[in-house]
């Protein structure tokens, strides 16, 4: 990391869900620092804790359910201490989400421009008619054809990757400073896919955005994004420049999800493997590693304590017991 401040900077979060009598623990002490200009991919398996993460950004939890522990700042806000009518005035001028499913994240009985010119007008103070017009020049700006005639289209009669990019123009309205993107390829065929990442990638260095990019997919992240952070179990396990995780990871689950990719970064014609077992209960985290029942180089220390931080070269974090301690941060 550069010496210069985060606009993004996240300390020891904890996010957990009381529910059924238990107490889950989706997100267990994450550390995440996001600069001006920047993209950070979160990845890993589904319950990893990558989009509990990206929400707590934008207070999306349930408050009666959901305790949020530890330090969110944004910029010049500190964004778990926010009122409701700060926090209103938070999302979507300062930070802004683009959703895995924009079916489900739009209202159905508004036709779509309505919505982005609703959005407009929530944070400015302009007429029906300037925040149509805006609405207009972002269809135009996210490449949406027929853009006139597309305002008028309620959700569901746009196909998924006008929709999405219906979202991401929604997302853009009001101009925020932080984009965050939790997982918008997912429902998409692979050609819509890369069009939509090579879109937020070219709009990402246009408005200089911070972005913070869920994904499953490595390939996706290797699309967008500067930096990657591995999530396991609710705790970031590795976190490097891409090119650093890719070619040299160094933490057990990191290489594991590489290896499980058809078109992964490692040798061809190297058999593709599965990760053994499955990711652990939240509401019971093992006192150790919480990858170490599944991970083949595990050793009886790595099941007596959380493994901490260790750097071995400058700008990759591990935790991992078997990394050895190199250059510092």
């Amino acid at each position: 990391m550069s010496a210069q401040e985060p606009f993004v900077d996240v300390r020891q979060l904890h996010v957990s869900f009381t529910g059924g009598g238990k107490v889950v623990e989706a997100v267990s002490g994450v550390d995440l620092q996001v600069q001006r200009g920047e993209v950070v991919a979160l990845i890993g398996e589904s319950g990893s804790g990558k989009s509990v993460t990206l929400r707590s950004l934008l207070r999306l939890h349930p408050p009666q359910r959901t305790r949020i522990e530890g330090a969110v700042r944004v910029g010049s806000h500190d964004v778990l201490k926010l009122s409701q009518s700060a926090l209103a005035a938070y999302r979507g001028k300062v930070a802004a989400m683009v959703f895995q499913e924009p079916l489900l994240a739009m209202d159905p009985v508004y036709t779509v421009g309505a919505q982005i010119a609703e959005a407009i007008r929530r944070h400015e103070p302009v007429s029906q008619a300037q925040a149509m017009q805006r609405a207009l020049q972002l269809f135009e700006r996210v490449r949406i054809p027929s853009p006139e005639r597309r305002l008028q289209a309620y959700p569901h009669e746009l196909s998924g990757g006008m929709r999405q990019r219906a979202m991401i123009a929604l997302a853009l309205a009001c101009q925020p400073q932080l984009l965050l993107a939790d997982e918008p390829t997912t429902a998409l065929d692979a050609t819509v896919q890369i069009q939509i990442l090579l879109l937020l990638r070219e709009l990402q260095r246009e408005l200089g955005l911070a972005v913070v990019f869920v994904t499953h997919d490595i390939g996706a992240a290797v699309e967008v994004a500067d930096r990657i952070a591995v999530m396991y179990a609710g705790r970031i396990v590795e976190e490097g420049p891409v090119r650093t995780v890719l070619r040299s990871p160094r933490h057990p689950y990191t290489l594991a999800l590489l290896r499980s990719r058809a078109d992964g970064a490692l040798a061809r014609n190297t058999r593709l493997e599965t990760i053994a077992g499955a990711p652990p209960d939240l509401s019971a985290l093992p006192a150790g590693c919480a990858f170490a029942p599944r991970c083949s180089q595990a050793q009886a220390a790595c099941l007596e304590a959380r493994p901490e931080v260790r750097w071995p070269e400058a700008g990759h974090a591990v935790r991992c017991l078997l990394v050895e301690q190199g250059a510092p941060a």
